[in-house]
């Protein structure tokens, strides 16, 4: 039985791992696992936008993926433009997505850039559901241009160190227009959510799941749904007798 969609998380956000270990179980080649990897997350898109969830969040490329074998990063690399090619792009225009991107930019490639801005401006005004994709970002570089942005302000005399709280900080990370997650699914087995929306994550129900991502379907999220509405989330009060998603 589906859960009541009044209990549904309202922002999901995703680690997918373990397109690597997913292809190296079958003997093929780790481009391969990339691959298939995106077509899971094309179906969970699609998932999402059936059960109306209004926000999902997929980590594509960290700032630490930089550091592995350079043919591996050119082939995420061409595997990521592959995807905003205008076909893929204008299937889920259709389906009233709308795409942005958080991270840090700066070091991919000028086609890849123009691609990412194309697809934002294209989709800019759908009402569905949004998609967030992470690349190139790290949690820690996240609050660390946050708190960067904000000494600027205290340096200009535009504002008073006194005046930063949580929120004026909050104002300043990459999803500051969106709600923090309710849920991050990790994939491929390991418990921790690598350097991941650091400061979004205080109180967002953690789900792990041995699943590679190139084997994670729509059955498969629909596990971790189950999973979350039966929940109790206090954000850091006491219980009082029921659940709430407030």
């Amino acid at each position: 039985m589906a859960p009541d969609i009044e209990k549904l998380p309202q922002h999901i956000a995703i680690i997918m791992d373990g397109n690597s270990r997913w292809a190296q179980s079958r003997g093929l080649p780790t481009k391969s696992g990339h691959r298939h990897g995106t077509e899971s997350a094309r179906e969970i898109v699609n998932s999402c936008v059936t059960r109306n969830i209004p926000f999902l969040t997929l980590f594509a490329f960290s700032s630490e993926n930089w550091m592995r074998p350079v043919a591996e990063v050119q082939g995420l690399m061409a595997l990521f433009l592959s995807v905003l090619k205008r076909n893929e792009i204008n299937q889920l225009h259709r389906n009233n997505v709308r795409l942005k991107f958080i991270g840090k930019r700066t070091d991919f490639a000028p086609k890849l850039l123009r691609s990412m801005q194309e697809v934002e401006k294209l989709t800019a005004n759908n009402t569905g559901t949004t998609v967030i994709v992470a690349a190139d970002y790290g949690g820690r570089w996240d609050v660390t241009e946050a708190a960067a942005k904000l000494a600027v302000k205290v340096e200009q005399g535009k504002l008073a160190a006194a005046d930063i709280d949580s929120d004026l900080l909050h104002s300043k990370t990459s999803l500051s227009d969106y709600p923090d997650p309710d849920l991050c699914i990790r994939t491929g087995g390991e418990h921790r959510i690598s350097n991941f929306l650091l400061w979004q994550f205080a109180y967002t129900e953690l789900y792990f799941t041995d699943c590679y991502w190139p084997d994670f379907d729509d059955a498969a999220l629909q596990r971790a749904l189950d999973d979350y509405v039966q929940r109790q989330r206090r954000f850091g009060g006491h219980e009082h007798g029921e659940s709430s998603n407030e």
